[in-house]
């Protein structure tokens, strides 16, 4: 009980330093990297594609057979589970970053830390048009592939029934 009690404070604790410390960063940072050549809209679809980039690794399964057939030690099962977090924080650190821009709530906008980081909005817009453009791009080049290999199989179950082949045939022996 106690171990567990220890485990929850430290990784409370843990966690909100990381959060305050990951928002404080993000607001000193911003301001320069902003005003980098592109500015705030070319930050954000950076931010998007690295944001894509983390989802991919975290959802595919590419990091399952990571070290090869018959590497389950527990070296490779650490490796796998480094590059799933990395994966992870590529996912959701620039959102954070984003985030930790915009006017905090519940807070006075001439105190430091909750005043808006200016040209985090176009920075957000084009994170999100970016992520949602190749999102949209991404579902329409998957639907046609799995169309097109529904209309593969049809047009194969086809010759096989004008062949006295296939469903039809195995549907009429069963009877």
């Amino acid at each position: 009980m106690v171990g567990l009690l220890v485990c929850l404070v430290v990784g409370g604790a843990v966690l909100v330093f990381a959060i305050g410390g990951t928002r404080w960063f993000s607001r000193h940072i911003a301001p320069v990297v902003y005003d980098m050549p592109g500015g705030s809209w070319a930050v954000g679809a950076v931010l998007g594609l690295l944001s894509l980039v983390g989802w991919a690794g975290v959802l595919s399964g590419r990091f399952d057979g990571f070290g090869g057939a018959g590497r389950t030690s527990g070296a490779w099962r650490v490796a796998r589970i480094v590059a799933r977090v990395v994966c992870g924080l590529a996912a959701v650190a620039p959102v954070v970053f984003l985030g930790s821009g915009l006017r905090g709530k519940h807070c006075r906008s001439y105190e430091p830390g909750c005043a808006y980081v200016s040209g985090t909005g176009p920075a957000l817009f084009a994170s999100v048009a970016v992520v949602g453009g190749l999102g949209w791009l991404y579902y329409r080049r998957r639907r046609a592939v799995v169309e097109e290999r529904r209309a593969r199989e049809r047009a194969r179950l086809r010759k096989l029934r004008k062949k006295g082949k296939g469903r039809s045939r195995r549907a009429g022996a069963g009877r």
